[in-house]
């Protein structure tokens, strides 16, 4: 079925339509938009309040509860029918929006134009599905026939059968007949890729006025949901990345920033079986799937089915638009699977796409427009050739939406039923099967190469469920939509005891897949492929600061129930002093916080913070905030601890993270240090990225060594610096620019690295070897666990030349003054690996002056 392109309504009344602000009285009862439905919360930084008295420096980040707004239900708690109308207020008009000078639609053309778009008729609705970084709403669109209430219902009643009890749902004659098919479009993710989102427009408003029996059919059966912008404060900027600078794609598996979880709460609500990302810019267009490897974790050949199936559709409505390489400048389309050997792979769960397997789709594509507008070609082409550039891409993106949705509705009974298979294998505790000419005929070219599974344990297991790094995990699996038990009493399992208070992951559960790819250690792929697309490892298991136990076979009888969020963590000894470890990021928040309010903190010798019992009132509010545990000190004197004020010269993951401990961070770059830094706001410099200490002007370099302050350094860009500022003694060595993955590590025990996790991870790795006089190795390399590690092709600066060698070094430089503290690995990649923070901030607070 093809999607008519024209509508019926007169292209002049429809643009005054569109235009038109929408009166008060078109919403009765509404004099604005719905509740938000992701939490509110105050921004990192703001004061925790107890008793009157704010607590400075504990941001509500850094908090032991779930991620904001992961509990929240992704469909209203009013049993709606549809439409369901919101009146959108505009935002004030801003012309320097970066969409204007591409013709594109600015972000504050938008709720006019949705506005208008509910108006034409009774097939649009618009919903609040979160809001971005900035305060921008996110806006959810959903078309699809008019439902009264008791018909919503039933939808709703529908979708939970597919994933509680899909086998019921399998043979259920009147989920077969009127159940709709959800297919989710996902525009902009990626601020300065822009044109899905007009496209998109294009689409809603033929969908709204289309008077033909096809579109009449696909609307019966169909609910379509549009994230219109999933990145509204880059499209303003022309930004790639978020208003914290983060890369919303690559952060699925993380969800560390608000318009992520607004994504993972539209896919765990509308549970979508069809999904495209628009994206740009590939030319010819590029249209997934993907090359290998191909995540272990999926159903892959119920995937793989649809996906190439549907790619093939979309292929052939983008090439069908009569686009050239000679007049128009543009490449017939590419679907990387057929077309190519590697290199844009599906394997890591942090790309959007690759995330909707998970929750239940059969076919998830990302799309890339074929002609650059961003970047260099924004600022340097003629306004005309980039309108034109934006019009082709608009038009390539509208026919691979036109043609998935027809997928969609010519194959609606097969899509329905590999989804619901996909649910049953996993709560039947099937294998997977693997992709061949037999599995899944009509695709060509499978081979031994492609193919990927895994064998799931029966369970897993946290222990530790005292401790906020478990709470934290717990926590994540419930925000996506895994199911955790809570033992309510001591229990055997896999042939271990373990005790009442322990978390259970029972994997023969409807999201096993999306349940391994969080827990599993995962697995070294070096030798499958050449080169990888992005990371390819990432486990919350080993990463995340808590033991996670895998248990094979048996049967899983653990005595109390499913849990809905985490047990409270938090304890504080009822008299004396008061120790805090610092293993965790909400330890350090506490800490800091303590520290920020004037308390004498101690260190100890292997880390930890001492805290006078007068401050018990206090310790008190943080324990319940942050889920951390005071217990009773035993130790005397110890070195004081200081507020520290960081200088720091990051990436926006690692600023995000160090934040999030409670630092008092200041941004600097070589060019803020050449301006003049004032270094009294400073305690501490910490580099990673974005200064080079050979391009300070000499005035720059004399204040910053007459400042005295520490430095804390990682990967490569660390490394650099120290050896220019001729700090420490040591030879850094780097191993391959794009190697990446989870390694094992031996601490030495120091305050460092003592109760450390036995896991870090790497990307571009660097380690030290020759350590002069005074350098002390803190941490050595392991072997790599998970991920993608090659020596170069001279043989060196693989991971076993890495064994063995110095990951993180310490030690004093400029006659012994000045602390110096280098890590080789990524303890703070982007805001993901939470068990590793607290080297980081320990470190910060030894090296403080």
């Amino acid at each position: 079925m093809a999607i008519p392109r024209r509508s019926l309504v007169p292209a002049a009344l429809l643009g005054a339509l569109l235009l038109a602000p929408l009166p008060a009285s078109a919403a009765p009862g509404h004099d604005g938009p719905r509740p938000v439905r992701e939490g509110t919360p105050a921004r990192a930084g703001t004061p925790v309040r107890e008793g009157g008295e704010a607590l400075a420096g504990a941001p509500l980040a850094a908090a032991r509860t779930a991620p904001a707004g992961a509990a929240e239900p992704a469909e209203p708690r009013t049993e709606a029918g549809y439409p369901r109308r919101t009146v959108l207020r505009a935002p004030p008009a801003d012309p320097a929006d970066r969409s204007v000078r591409l013709g594109l639609a600015p972000y504050h053309a938008l709720a006019p134009r949705l506005n208008a778009l509910q108006r034409l008729g009774d097939r649009v609705s618009v919903e609040i599905a979160g809001r971005s970084v900035g305060g921008r709403e996110l806006y959810l669109v959903t078309v699809t026939a008019p439902e009264s209430p008791r018909q919503a219902r039933e939808q709703r009643r529908m979708r939970a059968l597919i994933e509680n009890a899909p086998a019921t749902a399998a043979g259920d004659p009147r989920l077969a007949a009127s159940y709709k098919t959800p297919v989710f479009i996902n525009n902009n993710i990626h601020g300065n890729e822009w044109e899905g989102t007009d496209a998109a427009l294009r689409l809603i408003e033929e969908l709204a006025t289309a008077g033909d029996a096809r579109t009449a059919a696909l609307l019966a059966r169909t609910r379509v949901y549009v994230n219109l912008t999933a990145n509204p404060d880059g499209r303003v900027a022309g930004t790639r990345a978020n208003g914290n600078g983060f890369d919303l794609n690559r952060d699925l598996i993380t969800a560390s920033q608000p318009e992520t979880r607004a994504i993972r709460r539209i896919a765990i609500g509308k549970q979508p079986a069809v999904m495209l990302d628009l994206h740009g810019y590939v030319n010819g267009t590029l249209i997934e799937p993907t090359t290998p490897p191909h995540g272990e974790n999926y159903e892959y050949d119920l995937f793989l089915k649809h996906s190439y199936a549907n790619a093939l559709g979309m292929e052939k409505g983008v090439n069908g638009l009569g686009l050239t390489p000679a007049g128009d400048g543009v490449r017939p389309a590419v679907i990387p699977f057929r077309d190519q050997a590697e290199g844009w792979d599906d394997w890591p769960p942090v790309f959007t796409p690759q995330y909707m397997p998970f929750q239940g789709a059969v076919a998830a594509h990302t799309v890339e427009f074929p002609l650059a507008v961003n970047n260099a070609a924004y600022d340097t082409l003629p306004v005309t050739e980039l309108r034109r550039r934006a019009g082709v891409n608009s038009a390539v993106a509208g026919a691979a939406m036109r043609a998935a949705l027809d997928y969609a509705h010519r194959h609606r009974a097969s899509v329905l039923a590999d989804q619901i298979e996909t649910f049953r294998r996993g709560a039947a505790g099937e294998p997977q099967r693997p992709v061949s000419e037999r599995t899944v005929p009509g695709v060509p070219g499978i081979g031994p190469e492609d193919v990927y599974t895994t064998d799931f344990p029966r369970a897993y297991v946290i222990p530790a469920g005292r401790t906020p790094a478990a709470a934290r995990l717990v926590d994540h699996l419930l925000a996506n939509d895994v199911r955790v038990r809570r033992a309510s009493a001591p229990f055997r399992l896999g042939g271990r005891t373990y005790p009442a208070g322990a978390y259970v992951v029972d994997m023969r559960q409807p999201k096993r897949g999306l349940a391994n790819a969080i827990l599993a250690e995962g697995r070294d792929i070096s030798a499958d492929v050449s080169a990888m697309y992005d990371i390819s490892g990432w486990s919350l298991g080993l990463l995340w600061g808590t033991a996670v136990e895998e248990v094979r076979g048996g049967e899983v009888r653990v005595p109390g129930p499913l849990v809905s969020k985490a047990a409270p963590t938090g304890r504080v000894a009822p008299r004396g002093d008061l120790r805090l470890r610092l293993d965790d990021p909400a330890e350090l928040a506490a800490v800091n916080a303590l520290l920020a309010r004037g308390v004498r903190v101690r260190g100890t010798a292997d880390g930890a913070a001492v805290v006078p019992g007068s401050a018990r009132g206090t310790a008190r509010a943080l324990a319940d905030r942050l889920g951390v545990r005071f217990e009773a000190a035993r130790e005397r004197g110890g070195a004081p601890l200081r507020r520290t004020r960081v200088a720091a010269a990051v990436p926006a993951g690692e600023l995000f993270a160090l934040r999030e401990m409670g630092f008092d961070v200041v941004p600097v770059s070589t060019a803020v240090l050449n301006a003049g830094f004032d270094w009294s706001r400073a305690d501490v410099l910490y580099v990673s990225a974005g200064l080079d200490h050979r391009a300070l002007t000499p005035a720059a370099r004399a204040a910053l060594r007459a400042s005295g302050v520490g430095v804390v350094g990682t990967g490569a860009g660390g490394a650099a610096f120290n050896t220019a500022a001729g700090l420490l003694a040591a030879t850094p060595v780097r191993g391959g620019a794009d190697a990446n993955g989870v390694v094992r590590v031996a601490g030495a025990g120091g305050a460092l690295t003592a109760g450390a996790p036995g896991h870090s991870f790497v990307y571009a790795p660097l380690w030290f070897t020759r350590p002069g006089p005074g350098v002390r190795v803190e941490q050595r390399y392991g072997a790599l666990v998970a991920g993608h590690w090659r020596p170069g092709e001279d043989g060196r600066g693989g991971p076993l030349e890495a064994a063995g060698a110095a990951s993180v070094i310490s030690g004093t430089a400029a006659g012994g003054r000045t602390p110096v503290v280098l890590f080789g690995t990524q303890p703070l990649f982007r805001a993901h690996p939470k068990g590793l923070y607290a080297q980081v901030g320990r470190a910060l607070l030894a090296t403080a002056r």
